[in-house]
């Protein structure tokens, strides 16, 4: 699927096509993912899914650990047209906006985790708004590959850790 939307983009993928691709009949595609949007979320959760990061007894160090990881995955070939179709598919009339909000939530899910980690561990503030944060921390990435249409690097990584690192720590 991912070689697909590299080579098509979202829009012209079709089921028959993945199909063909995979050498599958359409009815097995389709007995997996129901609809074309199940099938691209589950595209993007293959490449950019959901991950753990344990306890490094740092939340900057955590953060650039998501970061980092996330920065690689979306530098892999195909996954930037891949997420521009999943922004698009997810803003289109009709579009089933909770499998799309669930999948933004599993993939941010980590982030949540290290925030209320520092929180408890006291290295980020208690009142800091650990969603509003989330979003701060993966927009940046998806911005610059998407909007912008080039590759997350380290030097946005490292700028990232530093921002959000002192925006979220304990003043004395």
């Amino acid at each position: 699927m991912v070689e697909l939307v590299a080579e098509r983009g979202v829009a012209q993928v079709t089921m028959d096509a993945v199909a063909q691709r995979a050498g599958v009949s359409k009815p097995a595609i389709y007995r997996r993912w129901p609809t074309k949007q199940d099938l691209v979320i589950a595209a993007a959760e293959s490449r950019v899914g959901p991950l753990t990061i344990p306890d490094l007894g740092d939340f900057r160090e955590e953060l650039r650990v998501v970061l980092e990881f996330r920065a690689r995955a979306y530098r892999a070939p195909g996954v930037d047209r891949l997420m521009a179709g999943v922004i698009g598919a997810a803003a289109e009339a009709g579009a089933a906006r909770g499998a799309y909000g669930d999948y933004a939530f599993r993939v941010m899910a980590e982030t949540r985790q290290i925030l209320e980690r520092g929180i408890v561990r006291g290295d980020v503030r208690p009142d800091v708004d650990v969603s509003a944060m989330t979003t701060l921390v993966a927009a940046p990435l998806i911005f610059r590959l998407v909007g912008e249409m080039a590759a997350p690097d380290e030097r946005l990584v490292e700028s990232l850790v530093e921002l959000i690192g002192s925006a979220v720590a304990v003043r004395p």
